[in-house]
This record gives structure tokens, C-alpha cells and sequence, in this order.
């Protein structure tokens, strides 16, 4: 109850309380009709004052005034979503109420709705009966068949597959294994545009595979950033181009890096890029800014609020050599662990 009084009704009260003990303290000195006696402590019960009332501003004013800027500069920078809601020293009983308000608005489980939601509606922009398209991309494989055109069987039925995997619920965790092998299929595919050009190498120490391939991460995690490498680091290469995925762990941590030997980001790009995936905020939620997949950005954020902070996505990339993106996720064996 004090503390929904606000800060400033907490002062007033504060101040009005040491202005009557001082004015008490006076009336009985001056009661004493004793001069030698005020001439003495007057003056030291007022330099008394002076320090209580400086040490109360300073307490109750700058500390709590510095403290709450800082939280809630950073919180407009996006680095936070939860201190933010706890403030110590709110300005006033409006501002509580409204930081209350705005947790019950902004909890994580409801923003990582919303992303599951947004990842949804990429995989389903068309509204496109999922069995309709298996049924034609079937019909396709088949014609493709009967007329002895083999390439474009493999690729209607490596379309089929990453559709479906890319398509159906989104709700639970994937083996390591299954992830791989959708972006195997997805590079296949690609493979088709852009032919020997691209090849896919990925890289995990033989006596971890096993353990790697049962660990289980957030669904879609590696395919945004597989089609990034290509569209935006060996497509604009002249030549042959390298994509590496290379798997690791730590005590704790699943470490996944993504390389590919592109053309790589300019530092102000690469800066900027690095500065949205530090933080996670609601403007990265909502509308995708990658047709061809889930955004980097919303993959980060959604790394984030399933794990926590120290989790998520970080890039490095040097001009005409290339560019890595790593992953850096918790090491995880059963299926729901860390979803909420």
C-alpha cells in the first residue's frame, strides 16, 4: 500500500513529518527561555535538518530517479521485457498501475503466441489446403514419372517433404536429425536452381553425432538463416559457393554455426543487424520481413522467450569472405523442455 502511494506522495509525507519534529524541537527549546541554550542548539538542530533533508532527497529522489530512467531507457531500447514491470520506486500510484497493467498486457507466454501465430500464418500466407497441395505435388511426382522426367520427380517429391514438415504443428520441440534433415531437403531444392554451384556441408564430431541428433530445438530455426546465406551471401557470389552447418556443445549449450564463403556484410549493416538480434521486442513479432522463410530477427526473438536472455542468435561476417551465423541454444532431450 505505501508503495502505491508513489514516490512523490512518499516525499511529501517524509518532509511534513521532519518539518513538524523540527518545529517541536524549537517550541520546547524556545520554551526554556534559556538564550544561551537555543543560540547553541538552533543552529545545530537546523544544520540537522539540512543534512536529513539532503540525505532524504538524495535516497528518495536521485537514486530512484536514476534507477528508474536507466530501466526504463533500456526497456525502450528493447533489452528487457520483465524488470521493467517491477520498478522500486514508481513516480506515482498511475505509474504502478500502469506497469501492472502493461505485464498483464505483455507476458511472454502471450508474445511467444503471437510469434508462434505469425510463424503459422508464413507457412500458411495462401491458405492452402495442406492435403490439396501434397495430393497435386503427388499428381505431379507421378506424371513426371510416367514420362521418364526423374529430375522433376526428386524435386516435386523434395517440395512435398519440406512443405509437410514446414507446414504442420509448430507446438512442440524437433530432434536436431529431423531440423537437418529439412534443411537438406530445402538446399535439394535449391540445388535444382542453382546446380553444382552450392554445396551443403554439414559438420558434427562421429563421436557426438548420436547424442547431437536426439538433443531437441524450437522447429524452422536453421532454415531462415540457411536460405539468408544463400540468398543474400552465394547468389550475389561469382563462382562456386560453400555452405557449412557445424554442431557442438558445451557442458550446457548446443552450439550451431552457419557459414558460407558469400559475399559477405559491410560493417554497417553487420552492426546494425547484431543491435536488433541483442534484444527482443514486440515491433519484431508481428509482419514477417522474409517471404522465403521465418525472419532471423523473429527467430532470434523467438530463441529468447523460450529459453532466456543468454540464448539466441549473434553474426559475424567479413566483405568478399563471408559470414557466420551462430546459434547458441540449451541442451535439451526431452520434447517439452523450455516451451511455455
Amino acid at each position: 500500500m505505501v508503495r502505491k502511494m508513489g514516490l512523490m506522495v512518499q516525499l511529501l509525507l517524509l518532509f511534513a513529518l521532519l518539518f513538524f519534529a523540527m518545529l517541536i524541537a524549537v517550541v520546547v527549546l524556545w520554551s526554556l527561555a534559556a538564550e544561551e541554550i537555543v543560540s547553541i542548539w538552533l543552529p545545530l538542530l537546523f544544520s540537522v535538518f539540512l543534512a536529513t533533508l539532503f540525505g532524504i532527497t538524495w535516497q528518495k529522489i536521485v537514486v530512484p530517479f536514476n534507477e528508474t530512467e536507466k530501466l526504463l531507457a533500456l526497456f525502450a531500447a528493447g533489452y528487457t521485457l520483465e524488470g521493467v514491470y517491477d520498478v522500486r520506486y514508481p513516480y506515482s500510484a498511475g505509474m504502478h498501475d500502469t506497469l501492472a497493467r502493461l505485464n498483464e498486457l505483455l507476458q511472454t507466454r502471450d508474445l511467444l503466441q503471437a510469434s508462434k501465430r505469425q510463424e503459422q500464418y508464413l507457412a500458411l500466407q495462401n491458405q492452402i489446403n495442406p492435403h490439396f497441395l501434397y495430393n497435386t505435388l503427388e499428381g505431379i511426382r507421378s506424371e513426371a514419372l510416367s514420362a521418364g522426367v526423374h529430375s522433376i520427380a526428386e524435386m516435386t517429391e523434395a517440395l512435398s517433404t519440406f512443405f509437410r514438415y514446414t507446414i504442420s504443428t509448430m507446438d512442440h520441440l524437433v530432434t536436431v536429425e529431423d531440423e537437418l534433415g529439412n534443411i537438406e531437403t530445402y538446399f535439394l531444392i535449391q540445388q535444382y536452381r542453382f546446380g553444382k554451384r552450392l554445396q551443403l556441408r554439414i559438420e558434427i564430431d562421429e563421436a557426438e553425432r548420436s547424442e547431437i541428433y536426439a538433443y531437441r530445438l524450437p522447429k524452422l530455426i536453421l532454415q531462415p538463416i540457411v536460405e539468408n546465406s544463400i540468398l543474400h551471401g552465394l547468389e550475389r557470389k561469382v563462382g562456386e559457393g560453400l555452405l557449412r552447418v557445424q554442431l557442438e556443445t558445451t557442458e550446457t549449450r548446443l552450439l550451431i554455426t552457419v557459414s558460407d564463403d558469400g559475399v559477405g556484410m559491410e560493417n554497417e549493416v553487420l552492426e546494425e543487424l547484431n543491435r536488433n538480434l541483442a534484444i527482443r521486442s514486440l515491433s519484431h513479432v508481428s509482419g514477417g520481413r522474409n517471404r522465403g522463410g521465418i525472419a532471423i530477427v523473429n527467430v532470434n526473438n523467438r530463441i529468447k522467450l523460450l529459453f532466456g536472455e543468454q540464448y539466441g542468435v549473434t553474426i559475424t561476417s567479413t566483405p568478399s569472405v563471408g559470414t557466420d551465423v551462430e546459434v547458441v541454444l540449451p541442451r535439451i532431450v526431452d520434447q517439452k523442455s523450455g516451451v511455455q
